[in-house]
């Protein structure tokens, strides 16, 4: 439960942000989801936004938060709040309903209903989403090795959460975590020591990560150096004979944020995997989890903006200072109205491109607007989250920057999507690579992009930006500022398609068009644009 403050005779003090549906109360979600082909979906999408914004649930996130994991043996112990969330997410099918729908199907946007749920889900508690977003992932690479997915597919499938220190076989559902990254390398997964073998059905491992996510998992895919080259495996936590695995956990980290959630550095001593994919193809294997992780890095910041712009609303809505509401005044209107603007592109952004994931098994231009904007979208989101969630910290003042508040909360999380899964200058390599690699492609996503954003101010000169910056010899020195202008436009045009022309006009004329200001606030609408601004963000 978060912490109450009781003062005799208070008063000028908000209600708490509780019992709300996270999805009505939030016309830009609904405008956003509808837009991508999931309007029909909006009943049960409310049934998830009421469960989700009770006050259950606001206190199962502020629990977890503040008895983080322990480590004991070979085993992680978590206060019964994170088992509770877990079982919530997997019940609802945070972890596979992208892939038990039919996602091949347009009607069926399998993706753009799901990252609605997991946006919402983020806002009340992001810690508990690594192992749920890890497993959805690791689906994608393990359809390389159909003899696994056999008999290991039905566990993952589970609605069921089984916490259970046991055998894959065993348990009634499972969850899969990821290890890449080593001492020595950390990004350059190539520069891994950690040694495969192969003996039987399986290989024997010898080595460490030193980021291991989602410990308490039931098997994890890692990359080890196999005789062949680089190659993905599988590794449970108990062998296939039922004796406990080789993993054994060195410590957890002591993370800034996330703290619900375990993160581990662990040694393997010849511990049993088996093999996903072929031998030294193991991070283009890899690069199958590693986008949908992504793309969930992006519309969980997202969700964190939402959440810290809704405290916000609701905090100067309900404050008087100096005879007035705090959102009656004319500079926190403008505050206010200019990160609004923000969650609601990031918000239109993140749902678009699940549509084009969505679309891609049918629609080869959809799958090649999905590789190019998957980096740049987690690049500009995730980059902008923590700025955007500092601003509403400052709009409670000091009761933002206590922990009674769930600011505080909200503001250790925000970095954390930009570094994990590739930080910023990894994204921005990628789209580079992307451009280089699949040039027609990506040429073709880029008109594309123009197409769905004409008329706007500012599309001609981004286009021709990032064409002169891909196209240069020495692209890399340029490489973010390609990578944010990408991002931007492509806000810009799913703005255009699913958000009042008001709303897509001023974002493009005061972000494509113009140099922004660094601070919230220096952006002016007529007071019109901003009452509208601001009615679509919450109503005031």
């Amino acid at each position: 439960m978060p912490r109450r403050v009781h003062t005799d005779g208070a008063f000028n003090q908000p209600p708490p942000y509780i019992d709300v549906d996270l999805f009505t109360s939030d016309r830009v979600l609904q405008d956003a989801v509808a837009a991508n082909g999931g309007g029909g979906e909006a009943e049960e999408l409310s049934a998830f936004g009421r469960r989700w914004g009770t006050a259950e649930m606001f206190d199962l996130g502020w629990q977890a938060n503040e008895h983080p994991p322990v480590l004991d043996g070979a085993v992680v112990r978590f206060d019964p709040a994170y088992h509770r969330l877990l079982t919530e997410s997997i019940a609802a099918g945070l972890h596979v309903s992208n892939w038990q729908a039919d996602a091949k199907v347009a009607a069926r946007p399998a993706q753009v209903s799901r990252a609605a749920r997991f946006f919402m889900a983020a806002q009340i508690e992001t810690g508990h989403l690594c192992p749920v977003t890890m497993t959805r992932a690791a689906i994608a690479a393990l359809a390389l090795e159909p003899a696994l997915v056999e008999w290991i597919m039905p566990k993952v499938w589970s609605r069921d959460y089984d916490p259970s220190f046991r055998p894959l076989r065993e348990k009634a559902g499972v969850t899969l975590g990821m290890g890449m990254t080593e001492k020595q390398g950390g990004t350059d997964v190539r520069a891994n020591t950690t040694t495969a073998l192969p003996i039987g059905d399986g290989y024997t491992i010898t080595g460490h990560k030193w980021f291991m996510s989602a410990p308490m998992c039931d098997a994890f895919l890692i990359l080890a150096q196999a005789p062949g080259g680089l190659t993905c495996f599988l590794m449970p936590r108990f062998r296939p004979d039922g004796a406990v695995n080789g993993l054994h956990f060195q410590r957890l980290k002591d993370k800034l944020g996330n703290r619900s959630n375990a993160s581990s550095e662990v040694e393997f001593h010849d511990a049993f995997g088996w093999r996903v994919g072929e031998e030294a193809k193991g991070v283009s294997t890899i690069l199958q989890m590693v986008q949908l992780t992504r793309l969930d890095c992006a519309v969980a910041s997202a969700g964190l903006m939402r959440m810290a712009l809704a405290q916000a609303i609701h905090h100067v809505g309900h404050r008087k200072v100096f005879q007035k509401r705090l959102v009656e005044q004319s500079m926190m209107r403008s505050v206010l109205a200019e990160m609004a603007l923000n969650v609601e592109a990031a918000t239109a952004l993140v749902m678009r491109l699940c549509r084009s994931f969505d679309l891609a098994g049918t629609d080869p231009r959809e799958a090649a607007r999905a590789r190019l904007l998957t980096p740049a979208v987690k690049y500009w989101v995730c980059k902008t989250a923590p700025a955007l969630v500092y601003e509403a910290m400052e709009c409670l003042g000091g009761n933002g920057y206590v922990e009674d508040s769930l600011m505080p909360r909200l503001y250790r999380e925000a970095p954390v999507n930009a570094i994990w899964e590739g930080a910023g200058n990894v994204m921005c390599l990628d789209v580079l690579r992307v451009f280089k690699r699949e040039a027609p492609a990506a040429r073709d996503a880029l008109a594309s992009l123009a197409h769905d954003a004409a008329g706007l101010p500012g599309v001609g000169e981004a286009v021709g930006f990032i064409e002169a910056v891909v196209s240069a010899d020495v692209a890399e020195s340029n490489a973010r500022a390609a990578a944010e202008r990408l991002a931007v436009l492509a806000a810009a045009a799913a703005l255009q398609v699913g958000a009042p022309p008001m709303i897509a006009e001023l974002f493009s004329q005061t972000r494509l068009a113009a140099r922004h200001h660094a601070m919230f606030g220096t952006v002016v609408p007529a007071a019109k644009d901003t009452e509208a601004i601001l009615q679509r963000a919450l109503s005031v």
